[in-house]
Order: C-alpha cells, then sequence, then structure tokens
C-alpha cells in the first residue's frame, strides 16, 4: 500500500462538520489539529461502541449495523445535501468502495464482539491500521514504533488469543483489515469530494448493502423505540463524529501516522469499557496503554520531526 498523503489541491476545500453546517464550524474543528481530530474520534467511536454491545441483545449484530449506518446516512444526507451530479465515475467508483469498505469493517467487527469480548475484539482490529503503518511508510523509525504500539496491543489483549472463539477471531481480523482499507478511501474521498459530501455517500452506500441484512436478522425488532433511539445514539458517537473527524484529519495527516495513532483505540476502548461497562483494568493493561502512548507519540514526533506539520490551509 502507498503511503496516502494528501496533496495541495485540496487547500481551497472548507470543511463542514454534519454536526453543523454554518461557515464557524469548520475553523473550530480543524483548530483541533490533525492528531486532535483522530483522538476526539477515537473516543467517540470507542464510547459508542461500548453503547452498541448494550444494544445488541435488542437487535443482534448485523441489526445493530444497520440501524447505525442508517441513521447515520440519513442525519448525513440530511446535513450535507452532497450534489449527485458533476462527479467523474473515479469519483463515484472511489465512494462506493469507501461505503462497501466501511460497511464491511462495522458488520465484521460486531460479528466479531458478538463472540469474543470487546477489548481483544478492538485489539485484534488494530492490527489492519499497524500492518497499514508499516507498509505505507518509507522510514524505518515508523516500523519501531509500529513494532510498540503492536506490543502494546498484544499486551493488552492478555498476551495471546489462544482461547477466544476462532470465527470472532477471524472476524475481527477481517475488520482490521476493512479498517486499513478505510483509511485509503477514506483519504481519497475527502481529496475528491467537498466538505463531507463523500462521507455521506458512503454512509448511504454502506446502510443500503447492510439493512437487508439488519432486517433478516432482527426484524421487526428495529422498530422498537428504545431501539431505535438506542441505534440513533450509537450511529452519531460511532459514525457520524468520528468519521467525520478522521477524514477531515485524513486530509492534512499521512497515512502511516494516522495508523499508528489508531493503536490508541484499544486504550480508548477499555476506558470506555471501565466507564461504562465497569470492566476494570489490571496492572498489565495499564502498561500496554503505555506502550500504545508512547508510540502514537513517537510517530507524531516522527512527522513534526521531517517537516511534515501541517499548516492551517492543508499545505505541507
Amino acid at each position: 500500500m502507498s503511503t496516502v498523503n494528501t496533496p495541495s489541491t485540496a487547500n481551497s476545500t472548507s470543511h463542514t462538520s454534519p454536526a453543523s453546517p454554518s461557515p464557524g464550524t469548520p475553523g473550530r474543528l480543524t483548530s483541533l489539529g490533525p492528531v486532535g481530530l483522530v483522538l476526539a474520534g477515537g473516543i467517540s467511536v470507542q464510547f459508542g461502541g461500548a453503547l452498541a454491545v448494550t444494544l445488541m441483545p435488542r437487535a443482534g449484530a448485523l441489526g445493530v449495523v444497520a440501524l447505525r449506518l442508517l441513521a447515520a446516512a440519513i442525519v448525513l444526507l440530511l446535513v450535507c445535501r452532497p450534489r449527485l451530479r458533476g462527479h467523474s465515475r473515479a469519483d463515484w467508483g472511489t465512494v462506493v468502495v469507501f461505503g462497501i469498505a466501511m460497511g464491511a469493517m462495522n458488520g465484521l467487527f460486531y460479528e466479531a464482539v458478538d463472540r469474543i469480548p470487546l477489548g481483544p475484539a478492538v485489539t485484534l482490529e488494530v492490527l489492519g491500521p499497524l500492518a497499514l503503518s508499516v507498509l505505507a511508510s518509507r522510514r524505518a523509525i515508523n516500523a519501531l514504533w509500529a513494532g510498540l504500539a503492536l506490543a502494546g496491543v498484544f499486551l493488552l489483549g492478555g498476551g495471546g488469543f489462544g482461547e477466544l472463539d476462532p470465527i470472532g477471531v477471524a472476524f475481527a481480523v477481517g475488520a482490521g483489515a476493512m479498517w486499513a482499507a478505510y483509511i485509503i478511501f477514506s483519504a481519497r474521498t475527502g481529496r475528491r469530494f467537498p466538505q463531507a459530501d463523500g462521507l455521506a455517500l458512503a454512509m448511504a452506500v454502506a446502510a443500503l448493502l447492510f439493512l437487508p441484512l439488519g432486517v433478516a436478522e432482527a426484524g421487526t425488532r428495529l422498530l422498537d423505540p428504545t431501539t431505535i433511539a438506542l441505534g440513533s445514539a450509537v450511529a452519531v458517537l460511532s459514525s457520524v463524529l468520528p468519521y467525520t473527524l478522521e477524514l477531515l484529519a485524513l486530509r492534512r495527516l499521512p497515512a502511516s501516522t494516522f495508523a499508528i495513532l489508531m493503536s490508541l483505540e484499544p486504550a480508548i476502548a477499555a476506558t470506555a469499557g471501565f466507564l461504562v461497562l465497569g470492566q476494570s483494568l489490571a496492572p498489565a493493561q495499564a502498561a500496554a496503554i503505555a506502550l500504545v502512548i508512547a508510540a502514537s507519540i513517537g510517530a507524531v514526533r516522527t512527522q513534526i520531526g521531517r517537516g511534515k506539520a501541517t499548516l492551517p490551509n492543508g499545505d505541507r
């Protein structure tokens, strides 16, 4: 996989969050910086994931995915109102593949957490972005940071996964592969579509793919008002906010650095599990968090040291 760096052709594009289409919002969001955007997205998605675990008994794994994607697509389409004309065949191809990767990533992950605990599932899933980091990077130092993060995520998983359901493990690893594809095509979509238009269209593609699967599994349970409300909350926390923040970040951050920052996800998931699901942290898990944070800081410092710090308008 090649490094996905955002070219200066997107510099003049204004960035609007789905949360608010007002002109002032992009400045407030992007003032966080690309690293801040990634961290905010990670916090949102993991707390949304913890809420989704509580929803699964009501709607099943595929039902939760269908609700999440459908609600997110509706919100994004209403707020962004993307143009359907004026796009090339390559533009549409990119956004369709982005939508497929997004939907597959969600579906595989929720099938995984339906079979194995949330912590190991996130730990296995993050191997996809870590592999992307090594493959995309052209410097040996980034392989070192990836290795450090990899040690951390395995420590967070208890040092091994031999006792886990092999089908759940396979789903989690597959979700990681789709996560790597999501990183690449999110960046490409961000360059081809203004604001969050491409994200809205891709979310609609993912929702259309998974709605029949969700209906087949959950049936009329998807129409329960409580289920709809919880599913909508999961959609905002796990799709609308994080995907928008990550899309903005990928316009200004190299894919290799972004991928290593994704190694923070197991640590954030552990924190969300403690606060939402009552799961405590063991000393080894705390050490693992320290390792992945050190790897992420090292990756960011390496980027800045190479003169890759991004200017406010997106120029490098």
